[in-house]
């Protein structure tokens, strides 16, 4: 036997079934989708759907409660940072904020805000601007000598901003003149 003549097995390989191709195939005219209706058609998007009944994803409960509102930080570890610094993708004389971040390439977008944990080791001096971060983090930063700044996350409206209605006058102008 040589590596040439290496074959399967007569009837190993079967080919496709090839529908829609004349009537002596056996799935010739309707292809094997009986006649008539959306099913027989292509493009049939009606998975869930149940006849007009209820579909079940809709009849089951649903559970807790999803905050719109929600703030989504990006994490980012001391060992993620000390890696960077090791790569000389950071300057640690300089600030460490999400900008920097970002270029530098740890992070491909900083959403909300950066968040710090204390995941790794860090043993750089390093100034850091973040949205957030954990005691721990900010312990260990301080420990090698550097500091952490934690900002606000991007502004939002808070509670001393006035609401306006339509007319553009604020709710105090209206409780001045009552």
């Amino acid at each position: 036997m040589k590596l040439n003549e290496i074959r399967d097995n007569q009837g190993a390989r079967k080919g496709r079934v090839r529908v829609g191709r004349g009537i002596g195939s056996g799935v010739g005219k309707t292809a094997g989708r009986g006649q008539k209706g959306q099913k027989s058609r292509s493009g049939v998007s009606i998975n869930g759907f149940e006849g007009g009944q209820m579909p079940l994803h809709m009849r089951i409960p649903k559970r807790g409660f999803n905050n719109i509102f929600r703030k989504d930080y990006v994490v980012v570890n001391l060992g993620t940072l000390q890696r960077a610094l090791d790569e000389k993708k950071i300057d640690a004389k300089a600030t460490i904020d999400a900008a920097a971040l970002v270029a530098a390439g740890v992070l491909t977008k900083s959403r909300d805000g950066v968040r710090l944990l204390a995941k790794g080791s860090l043993t750089a001096k390093l100034n850091l601007k973040v949205s957030g971060a954990s005691k721990s983090a900010i312990e260990a930063v301080e420990k090698a000598g550097g500091t952490v700044e934690v900002i606000a996350p991007r502004a939002e409206k808070t509670a001393e901003t006035e609401k306006t209605d339509k007319a553009g006058k604020t709710a105090k102008a209206k409780k001045a003149k009552a």
